[in-house]
């Protein structure tokens, strides 16, 4: 028996209150900048000029895109799955662990590609088992995933910072700057002397069409989304749920420690203590706005690479505090949430 589809009306309705409750957000955010003495449209254009003004903001946008597409790719999976790995901070900060100790140990013995490739290849695995161990939590011990993750953020957080300030202390004495630096035998390939990497931005894309791909052409897909719409209902039509959960988180750490391991490799060349830079949870408010959509990913993550990187202009330009970017964000992603909340009680009324 196939599920009826809403009317026209209520569709007609729904997509209103989306793009409604986007408006109604802008305004909000053009209300503060006002507020705060300023034009919308200077603060705009010193933001984009912020973010495209040299080749070296430009670079930067396109290194913080990596990361922010990498956990957002691997938030979709757990998003569809009907769970809130808010523990992508503490994956992420896995596999810069992860990759700076097979950094450490290949340096030397195997410089240049072997070492990147166990590099990334520890990040990818120290991502995969902190979030498997986020989802052994949930599905095993009934513990909600928010709290695991939460917690295990702050663990690996604190890991990183024992290293840093212990066993792997700079020679003389220990900095909150990080680890002393790789050689550059140990570094991705940069464009000149930016921190834009191309094959960083390759791996980027590649997880961006892989996710696309799984999510909109596989039974994995299907399946999935199945979970996360219901999961009893799922078990009982055959789906092993459990699996399917664990699947996605393994996905999501594997994606997140890559990011970590690209942080390492490509951007910082050692590990700092907030290797994550909050871009995990700023991955969040991605999947969020994007609707959970793997399609949006980019488009978004574009969107905020170029609102972080374009607003540390804004003290140097208006005396803004460059906060103003989390609070551009954090009103999009409130407004797209209300506009989705409401364009679904819109379709449920259509129905009746």
């Amino acid at each position: 028996m196939t599920q009826p589809t809403p009317s026209a009306p209520s569709l007609t309705r729904g997509t209103a209150y989306r793009f409604g409750a986007i408006a109604v957000g802008l305004l909000f955010i053009a209300a503060i900048i006002v507020l705060s003495g300023q034009s919308p449209f200077e603060v705009l254009g010193a933001m984009v000029g912020g973010a495209f003004g040299t080749p070296d903001q430009f670079a930067r946008v396109l290194a913080t895109l990596v990361p922010l597409t990498l956990c957002a790719c691997g938030l979709i999976f757990t998003f569809n799955a009907g769970l809130y790995n808010l523990g992508i901070e503490g994956q992420m900060m896995a596999g810069g662990i992860a990759a700076t100790l097979a950094l450490r140990l290949l340096q030397d013995v195997a410089p240049g590609a072997p070492a990147i490739i166990g590099g990334l290849l520890a990040g990818v695995l120290g991502g995969t088992l902190w979030a498997l161990l986020a989802g052994g939590l949930n599905v095993g011990f009934r513990i909600s995933e928010i709290f695991a993750g939460l917690g295990l953020n702050f663990v690996a957080q604190g890991l990183a910072v024992y290293l840093i300030f212990g066993p792997w202390k700079r020679p003389g004495v220990a900095s909150m700057s990080g680890t002393a630096p790789f050689p550059e035998t140990v570094w991705l390939p940069s464009v000149g002397n930016t921190e834009a990497s191309p094959i960083a931005l390759a791996i980027a894309g590649a997880a961006l069409v892989f996710t696309v791909i799984v999510m909109r052409n596989t039974y994995f897909g299907l399946r999935l989304r199945a979970v996360g719409l219901n999961s009893r209902a799922a078990t009982v039509q055959g789906v092993p749920a459990t699996r399917y959960m664990l699947s996605a988180f393994a996905l999501c750490g594997a994606f997140a420690g890559m990011a970590g391991a690209l942080q390492v490799l490509a951007v910082f060349h050692r590990l700092i203590p907030n290797i994550s830079s909050n871009l995990g949870f700023l991955s969040l408010l991605i999947v969020m706005l994007g609707n959970f959509n793997a399609l949006m990913v980019l488009p978004v993550a574009a969107f905020f690479s170029v609102l972080n990187v374009g607003s540390l202009a804004l003290p140097i330009q208006f005396q803004l505090e460059s906060a103003l970017a989390g609070v551009i964000q954090g009103a999009l992603v409130l407004s797209a949430v209300i506009g989705r909340g409401l364009s679904q009680l819109a379709g449920r009324t259509g129905k009746h």
